[in-house]
């Protein structure tokens, strides 16, 4: 079971949000102010907050952008991860991962589903790793958003958590890139 180890030292990671939505303005997209208020109150920095259609293109314009910024170690999307016709936040995301994080999908179809049953299989939540940038996936409910965080991503996002954490391996990630993230984290 996981733990925290209080000998180490916090490390705040500078986290995007994406919301993507056809109908939501910041006013009152409560599935990222879901995620925006869970990543402060844990210590982490808000990098940047954008809300975008349902359209490859612009879901694509946006993560590249937050990609290449050396600032962004981490990506949260919320939306467009269902069936329906406009949902393609996959579609437009999973190209871009040069290592696809399966058992985040796994993790948190498992969690959703002693909440929800059987109706988790409507989500394709997924999670990934390109350009050293940590992109996660969420479905658009403030729910899954509070599941996906409280469940998986406040513990691996922190560097105290034992036994391993994904901060810990981040200064590894850009090997092959060489731009600093997550600076003071050590293995």
């Amino acid at each position: 079971m996981a733990s925290i180890d209080e000998t180490k030292q916090f490390i705040p990671l500078n986290i995007a949000v994406l919301t993507v939505s056809d109908t939501r303005a910041l006013s009152d997209d409560k599935s990222g102010q879901t995620l925006v208020d869970r990543l402060t109150a844990a210590g982490h920095r808000l990098a940047a907050r954008e809300i975008v259609t349902d359209d490859v293109e612009a879901i694509r314009a946006v993560i590249r952008r937050w990609i290449a910024d050396s600032v962004v170690d981490v990506v949260i999307t919320t939306g467009g991860t269902g069936f329906t016709g406009r949902d393609v936040t996959p579609e437009a995301i999973e190209p871009l991962f040069e290592k696809r994080m399966d058992g985040f999908s796994i993790t948190f179809h498992m969690l959703s589903h002693a909440k929800i049953g059987a109706s988790t299989i409507q989500s394709r939540a997924t999670a990934g790793v390109a350009g050293a940038t940590y992109i996660f996936c969420l479905p658009g409910s403030p729910g899954a958003c509070r599941d996906g965080w409280d469940g998986i991503l406040a513990a691996q996002l922190d560097y105290r958590t034992r036994p391993c954490n994904f901060v810990e391996i981040m200064p590894r990630l850009d090997e092959h890139l060489r731009r600093p993230k997550a600076q003071g984290a050590t293995v």
